[in-house]
């Protein structure tokens, strides 16, 4: 079971945090995320895997971000999680 969020990351935030849901032009669900780490060597993407891992209560490493990389945009896979249960445990509904 493996559940997938997308995700709009924020570096240089001011502050590791989640600040919900919105949907992009075609209505496609995505998180908004902001850390505080800066975007480069993968510093912010550890920040985001981190946060996530800690919100959903699940081990760092069934957290990872599996495509966008370098860009704001990320597709983050959570292993060890159903759909339902993730977004459940995020405790905010998508639009």
């Amino acid at each position: 079971m493996t559940a997938k969020i997308a995700v709009r990351l924020t570096p240089r935030g001011g502050r590791d945090g989640i600040d919900g849901w919105a949907a992009d032009e075609a209505g496609r669900p995505f998180l908004k995320v902001r850390v505080s780490a800066p975007p480069v060597e993968s510093e912010a993407n550890e920040a985001l895997e981190r946060l996530l891992a800690k919100v959903l209560k699940v081990s760092k490493s069934s957290v990872r971000v599996v495509s966008g990389t370098t860009a704001r945009f990320k597709q983050v896979e959570i292993s060890g999680l159903e759909q339902d249960e993730a977004l459940a445990r995020l405790d905010f509904a998508p639009p």
